[in-house]
């Protein structure tokens, strides 16, 4: 199993915002431990086409793999990676946001563990929604089957609660993939979907396309970088992270 970093310097709300110091470290390398400290990985790479970060990741110790700037989104991006590496049949793939330095190690490894289920061609982690995020379209909404895969994702608040005394548990997106090869690969050929385009949520290619994604349930949270403003949650949700990670 390997996870893929993609990481790119322009970003319209925060350019640069891989190399932007958090505790004294660039966050992408700050998500590179984050994966190591995670013992589930083979490999660590920052996909990226910038010659900036590659400089910055290479200068910790990390490991690069250089992709084309044309690459339309992070899963484009971490495809090519697995297509330069040979990567076929039933390998196991973790797309990891580079905007996520906080994201707790134990989330990583029970993401990886949901692929022990040789049925599971893709995954990703919900946490549980707090009731002030339910009108947030920033947060997005998970609506779960029996089974703990996938209906559908939105920035809405779903499922609709019709009778006031109904009560029913409620997911947040954590926006971490893990694919099978078979299915990254085929996954980057689709088009994208009308619901996708719609919410403006790239997931739902998956589900309209019939790739079905199982949804591993966490309780910790995340700490997104997308504007300079988010840099100090981030730096405080480093400190509430434990300093050994048994598995």
């Amino acid at each position: 199993m390997i996870a893929v970093i993609p990481s790119r310097y322009a970003s319209t709300r925060f350019p640069g915002k891989s190399l932007a110091l958090i505790r004294g470290k660039p966050m992408v390398q700050h998500v590179v431990e984050r994966c190591l400290e995670a013992k589930s990985f083979d490999r660590v790479l920052v996909a990226t086409d910038d010659a900036r970060i590659a400089e910055a990741v290479r200068s910790f110790g990390g490991e690069v793999a250089m992709t084309s700037p044309t690459a339309a989104s992070g899963t484009d991006r971490v495809a090519e990676v697995a297509r330069t590496l040979g990567l076929e049949g039933e390998s196991v793939v973790v797309n990891v946001q580079g905007d996520e330095p906080a994201l707790h190690p134990q989330a990583l490894w029970a993401l990886g563990q949901a692929f022990e289920d040789p049925a599971v061609q893709m995954a990703t982690l919900v946490r549980a929604l707090r009731d002030e995020e339910r009108s947030n379209p920033t947060v997005v909404k998970a609506v779960l089957d029996e089974a703990g895969r996938a209906l559908y994702f939105s920035r809405a608040d779903l499922p609709f609660q019709r009778d006031a005394g109904a009560t029913i548990e409620r997911w947040a997106h954590v926006g971490i993939y893990g694919y099978r090869a078979t299915t990254l690969a085929r996954l980057a050929t689709l088009a994208p979907t009308a619901l996708e385009q719609t919410e403006s949520l790239e997931q739902l290619r998956a589900l309209g396309h019939g790739i079905a994604i199982t949804c591993v349930k966490t309780k910790h949270g995340s700490a997104a970088v997308d504007r300079p403003e988010d840099v100090p949650n981030a730096e405080a949700a480093l400190e509430l992270l434990p300093k050994t990670y048994p598995p």
